[in-house]
């Protein structure tokens, strides 16, 4: 069944609007979403879980079904490429030891690693599932859930199964910290992640990560994860420079990566290698808000050329929040973001670094993954923080969550 959602304040497609292009639905023209793209008085078509058609509302054709959108605003749903959704326990005072003016650093990772492997796979679900809800119901289409909090053979295999329930975006994130019982064998265990631990992990992610950091793992660390996860047939991702300045933008553009994320501290050198490669840098603003850290120069990424995502990295520790709509305005106010940049980052951006085209746009063919403010422009994600703007989301064209206003059309 097809569904017209008409009356549309301003479509943010991300992508040329109008008619299929030659060959019919489904051969969006161009690999990845393209430039940020708005229309006014727009409408859209959805058929068969994909975008259909969008222009003008007054050309559009006729559909089974019509969503009267009133003058609000619709956004391809955001895509939120940085995450970590499976864990147990809560790190509440840790964050308000942060507030009081203790600096943050990765071992807070140990004490959530401890409840994670203690808890049922029962807990770990529903955590998991409770979390993916509320992302969706503001919007959140598609999303990347990492493991991490396990790091044995068994806990970090059961956290991406889980993990896949929900998603086809699943890291394997063994390399997060050295776990204390190898903490006088950090090789031994480095050699666990590039041998029995990823065999079991491999055929549950599709990409691999490392905390490529002070505290974590040095850069020939890294390197030979990545190497490892590569010739297990996973796409490597990295986290790099959060901390401090260091190699993980480095090892991440050498290793081929589709992203470096944090990227709080960067060197020239290091903004010189991004704009010069493929591999995205993921901005993650709600750390930088939750450990009161220096915010990234986003301004400076966009200038020199590199393709910028937003995510949200929710996680117990450094950052608790699920809201994308709270990353775009902290990036626009924080990191010297335009609204329309920061728009982009959350949906195309996402998608890039995900190395998906079927989403972050609504060009002809795209997944139908759509979001309704209700507001009348993407603007308002920064105008108005915090305020719960949210009025229906679609995920492959079916309605997930919508306000009762809009579901008593």
């Amino acid at each position: 069944m097809s569904t017209l959602i008409t009356n549309i304040g301003e479509l943010v497609t991300n992508a040329p609007v109008g008619d299929p292009a030659p060959g019919g639905p489904g051969k969006y023209p161009g690999e990845y979403p393209g430039e940020f793209t708005a229309i006014t008085g727009a409408a859209v078509v959805i058929d068969g879980g994909r975008i259909a058609w969008t222009g003008a509302a007054g050309r559009a054709p006729a559909a089974d079904d019509i969503v009267d959108a009133r003058g609000r605003a619709v956004l391809p749903g955001y895509v939120d490429s940085h995450a970590h959704l499976v864990f147990a326990g809560e790190r509440g005072a840790e964050f308000a030891a942060r507030m009081a003016g203790q600096p943050y650093t990765a071992g807070g990772i140990v004490s959530t690693v401890a409840a994670t492997r203690a808890a049922s796979d029962v807990t770990l679900r529903a955590g998991l599932r409770r979390l993916a809800d509320e992302m969706l119901r503001q919007g959140t289409t598609t999303l990347e859930c990492k493991s991490g909090y396990g790091l044995t053979v068994r806990d970090e295999a059961r956290s991406l199964m889980l993990a896949a329930e929900i998603t086809p975006e699943v890291t394997f994130l063994g390399a997060h910290v050295v776990p204390p019982e190898y903490s006088r064998d950090p090789a031994g265990y480095l050699d666990l992640v590039c041998g029995k631990m990823l065999d079991a992990c491999a055929p549950h992610a599709r990409w691999i990560d490392v905390f490529c950091e002070e505290g974590a793992f040095g850069a020939d660390e890294a390197t030979a994860v990545l190497a490892a996860g590569r010739a297990r047939g996973l796409l490597p991702r990295v986290h790099a420079n959060q901390l401090g300045p260091g190699p993980g933008v480095r090892v991440a553009v050498q290793a081929g990566a589709a992203s470096a994320d944090h990227c709080t501290h960067l060197t020239s050198a290091d903004v010189d290698l991004l704009a010069s490669s493929g591999t995205v840098a993921t901005l993650l603003p709600g750390v930088e808000f939750s450990c009161r850290q220096p915010y990234p120069d986003a301004r400076r990424l966009l200038g020199a050329g590199v393709t910028v995502a937003i995510a949200t990295d929710c996680n117990p520790g450094s950052c608790f929040t699920s809201s994308m709509a709270l990353c775009v305005a902290l990036a626009v106010r924080e990191m010297g973001m335009t609204t329309q940049e920061a728009v982009w980052s959350a949906t195309a951006g996402g998608a890039i670094a995900l190395r998906r085209a079927d989403v972050g746009h609504l060009g002809v063919g795209a997944r139908a993954d759509l979001v309704m403010l209700d507001a009348p422009s993407h603007t308002y994600l920064a105008y108005r923080p915090g305020v719960p703007l949210t009025a229906a989301v679609w995920r492959e064209g079916r309605m997930v969550a919508a306000r009762p206003e809009i579901l008593a059309r």
